[in-house]
């Protein structure tokens, strides 16, 4: 049977309506999928600034004298390697290399780190957490009640926020503390739309002040379709559909962010599969004579479209999907299986979609 719990909302959930945004269920949360149309608020990322409101992420810290040495076990990638007010991009696998969930994770203090999940893993998340850390020396909390989460992303957005800030925004992949628009915030050098900015973590009751002093400066609000389409000109991952417990890091082609040498969970598994070679590997490709293809669309020969939808920015369907490593060579031409008809893509190199793009 569906589930009948109430929809959470976020912090800045009347804002929403006010700018009559079009609300829809996401990861148990009700989100603003659009306000102004999909392609007026992609071009605003991609050519100005806009804001997303994410507050519906998870973060957990995990402190202690043994924070890093359990972090080390259960990430994929080198935690030693974050500096103090460093981030870093890892995995979250199980023993057979299954991927759990792709997280950022900050090091705010020498044992200190926040780690921000995502939305519909957060319960899952925190929960395989706290069972890894039995016998290390370390704390894991949920600070998901602690944070709302705003992200201002576009060539705009760092000139903007820098001008709201009363101390220099940390660089790209660094993190601190900071007082933006009169809030204290966490102030975070990531996003996930292939543009420069920053990710913001006020108090939840400081969001809405936040948010209104960005969008009096002209920051344009941006709903979860153009964030789809935005990290997806840019091949960013997206769990659930680019990402799942039934393949691994290597087929992701996330190999980059697993350091097996570390001897994280899964670490075996992912190694073999390394050594071996993937049967499959997902891949980004474009539509070759019109039409989209969307989640689920069979590839023609093996394989299946994990990510679809038309780019805004290079005006043509596009998609991520895992298809035998055979073909997963850029310019190799394949067919996906559009609800009984056949449409031609081709594989492409990664990103999509650059500001180099003809």
């Amino acid at each position: 049977m569906p589930d009948a719990s109430p929809l959470l909302r976020t912090p800045l959930h009347a804002r929403h309506v006010e700018a009559g945004a079009r609300l829809v269920p996401f990861a148990g949360f009700e989100m603003p999928v659009q306000y102004a149309g999909v392609l007026a608020e992609h071009r605003a990322v991609r050519e100005n600034a806009g804001v997303f409101d994410v507050s519906h992420m998870g973060e957990v810290e995990t402190s202690g004298p043994g924070a890093a040495a359990f972090l080390q076990r259960v990430l994929s990638n080198d935690v030693t390697r974050i500096a103090l007010s460093g981030a870093q991009y890892s995995l979250l696998c199980r023993e057979d290399g299954g991927v759990l969930d792709d997280l950022f994770t900050y090091r705010l203090g020498p044992e200190r780190y926040l780690t921000v999940t995502n939305a519909a893993n957060h319960a899952k998340d925190l929960a395989w957490l706290q069972r890894q850390a039995e016998g290390f020396d370390c704390t894991v909390t949920d600070r998901a009640a602690d944070y709302a989460m705003l992200a201002v992303q576009g060539p705009r957005a760092r000139d903007i926020v820098q001008a709201m800030s009363e101390q220099p925004l940390p660089a790209r992949f660094t993190a601190q503390p900071g007082r933006v628009a009169g809030c204290e915030v966490l102030i975070c050098g990531t996003g996930y739309t292939g543009e420069d900015g920053v990710e913001l973590l006020p108090r939840p009751q400081d969001a809405v002040a936040l948010w209104d002093a960005l969008t009096a400066r002209g920051v344009v609000p941006i709903g979860l379709a153009a964030r789809d389409t935005l990290r997806l000109e840019v091949c960013f991952h997206l769990y659930g559909n680019d990402l799942m417990e039934s393949r691994g890091p290597i087929e992701a082609g996330l190999g980059w962010a697993c350091k097996e040498e570390t001897g994280f969970i899964g670490a075996e598994a992912v190694r073999a599969v390394r050594e071996a070679g993937p049967t499959e590997k997902l891949v980004p490709f474009v539509m070759t004579a019109g039409g989209l293809a969307r989640q689920g669309n069979p590839v023609v020969g093996g394989g299946e479209v994990t990510s679809g939808t038309m780019g805004p920015s290079l005006g043509v369907g596009i998609g991520m999907a895992y298809v035998p490593a055979a073909l997963a060579v850029p310019g190799t031409e394949f067919e996906i299986d559009v609800r009984g008809k056949k449409r031609p893509a081709a594989v492409h190199t990664k990103p999509l979609y650059s500001k180099e793009t003809p």
